[in-house]
């Protein structure tokens, strides 16, 4: 557990959480990768796992009509993946793509709920970091989906 905290100490989303918070996010996590290629997720997955991107490169796609799919958000080191483990029904909304081979830090997503369920300042805290980066993805999905379907007419 205690290389998990340190692995996770100084990630952006984690920054400034109190000591026995980290601790207790590092027993629902482990070490994973992913080979180039490997397809981390997909749309309509159960969420059981979020990721902290270690280093390499990951793309969220949605398919797009007559196109297949489409990237509309690349991330990468010191960033995080998966965050439909927050909210019910808990499945995932889009593809995620290992784009290089990545190494993360994978998070047992009902493990964590369960942390959060008996620790209610925890999960207020992981709230407050998670929801700016998902309002930012909402806006780079929607940019995305403008320049899929083109502006009305």
């Amino acid at each position: 557990m205690s290389a998990v905290v340190d692995l996770i100490r100084d990630h952006p989303i984690l920054a400034g959480l109190a000591e026995e918070h980290l601790r207790t996010i590092a027993e629902c996590g482990r070490e994973a990768a992913f080979d180039a290629g490997a397809k981390i997720y997909g749309e309509g997955d159960d969420q059981r796992y979020f990721y902290l991107i270690r280093d390499g490169a990951v793309a969220l796609q949605t398919a797009a009509p007559d196109r297949g799919p489409a990237t509309f958000q690349t991330l990468h080191r010191r960033d995080f993946v998966g965050v439909s483990w927050l909210a019910p029904p808990y499945r995932s909304s889009f593809d995620a793509l290992a784009v290089t081979d990545v190494k993360t830090i994978a998070f047992d997503a009902r493990c964590l709920r369960a942390k959060c369920d008996a620790d209610p300042a925890l999960g207020y805290a992981l709230l407050q970091r998670f929801t700016p980066a998902l309002i930012e993805r909402m806006k780079c999905a929607r940019l995305q989906a403008l320049d899929l379907y083109g502006k009305p007419a």
